[in-house]
């Protein structure tokens, strides 16, 4: 797949932008602050429906203004679609594919973009919640249907949630909370769909993960992928780590029985306590979990791996060939041996987009197209 044009409206710091890029390597350079990740964030919006940065979209409307537009087009072959995306300040956002009004959630159908910025080494890093952001974006893309799933998830858990802060206030116990069995059935069969797409995904990146971090590190550190499961007895979130389940019962009824366990809990604190909201992403490298024993140069090897392992997984499943690979400010952060391997392997792909401050810190491989970025205005390509 393959992004031939971009145009922007009112989206970050672009009161208007319109770039065309072209199939094998595009390089953004400008210095900081210029607009040159706002270029890319839009684009794998449209893949992820979400952006890398922040959590919701209010900050990626430009000040002083209620919608920002996104509009692409992509190619596949000889087959060619428009994908548009007004993003509202206030109220639900829209999309239309070709002119033809769509729900937003159709869009990573037509468009699959693999994006690694600075921000990913949180995901080996940080807290759970970037780990279970990771996994869901890609399962996204995967089955795009799992954006309702996930989303349906959300709105079950938010309203089961209020129902226990309710409950607590109130004081209310036993055959009053009724009503809560109603929303645990939700929650258990949503919810087992979400775990159960978690699972195949870290089942599925484990071989290619693997491969990525020794091309990468240039060493094989044995990486490893595996779930901590809330449903297992422990909470993930507050670091009580559970591997999996505990027992070969169906995963709905591990779900229903960690429920009822935790439910005078839940009654005292207001929260809904289990649930993949709870789980989180183990990642081992040498037998020992990356978040408090790996190196830096280790950690941002398995963050670099976990990218490109997605991104290989997306290229053998998908038929719109290979995802769009974005390296957004990577190079600047990576010694000599990472940057010639990274680009080795970037180079394989149909379209690559690199962004930096420093044009010299990019590979020549990777610099065929070179647009200049000032201040949310494109300079048009040159060639290298």
């Amino acid at each position: 797949m393959i992004v031939e044009q971009l145009g922007l409206k009112d989206f970050r710091n672009y009161a208007e932008a319109d770039v065309e890029l072209s199939s094998g390597a595009n390089v953004f350079v400008g210095r900081n602050g210029q607009g040159k990740t706002n270029l890319v964030e839009a684009i794998a919006y449209l893949a992820t429906l979400g952006s890398h940065r922040v959590s919701n979209d209010a900050p990626l409307v430009r000040d002083g203004t209620d919608a920002a537009i996104v509009r692409a087009r992509l190619t596949h072959g000889e087959r060619s679609v428009l994908l548009e995306l007004q993003l509202n300040r206030q109220g639900a956002n829209k999309a239309r594919v070709n002119g033809v009004n769509v729900r937003t959630s159709e869009l990573p159908r037509y468009a699959q973009v693999v994006l690694f910025a600075p921000e990913d080494l949180q995901i080996v890093r940080g807290d759970p919640s970037a780990r279970r952001r990771f996994a869901d974006q890609l399962i996204v893309q995967r089955t795009p249907r799992m954006a309702g799933v996930i989303g349906d998830y959300d709105r079950v858990l938010r309203q089961r949630s209020a129902l226990l802060k309710s409950a607590r206030a109130r004081g209310l116990r036993g055959e009053a909370l009724r009503t809560l069995d109603v929303w645990d059935e939700k929650l258990v069969a949503l919810g087992t769909e979400v775990i159960e797409a978690r699972s195949a995904l870290a089942s599925d990146l484990s071989d290619p993960v693997a491969a990525a971090y020794a091309a990468i590190a240039g060493a094989d550190h044995e990486p490893r992928l595996s779930w901590a499961l809330s449903v297992g007895g422990g909470d993930p979130e507050e670091g009580d780590a559970v591997d999996g389940a505990r027992s070969s019962e169906p995963l709905a009824d591990q779900f229903r029985a960690a429920l009822a366990a935790k439910r005078s809990a839940e009654l005292e604190r207001g929260l809904t306590l289990v649930g993949p909201h709870r789980d989180d992403l183990v990642l081992r490298v040498r037998g020992l979990p990356v978040k408090g024993y790996a190196s830096h140069g280790e950690s941002w090897s398995v963050a670099l791996a976990l990218r490109l392992a997605s991104a290989e997984l997306l290229r053998a499943e998908s038929r719109l060939g290979d995802p769009v690979l974005i390296l957004d400010d990577v190079f600047a952060e990576l010694d000599a041996g990472r940057r010639t391997r990274l680009a080795e392997l970037a180079g394989g792909y149909e379209q690559v987009i690199v962004t930096s401050a420093v044009e010299e810190d990019v590979p020549d491989v990777l610099r065929a197209h070179v647009v200049r970025v000032e201040a949310g205005r494109i300079e048009e390509p040159r060639g290298e």
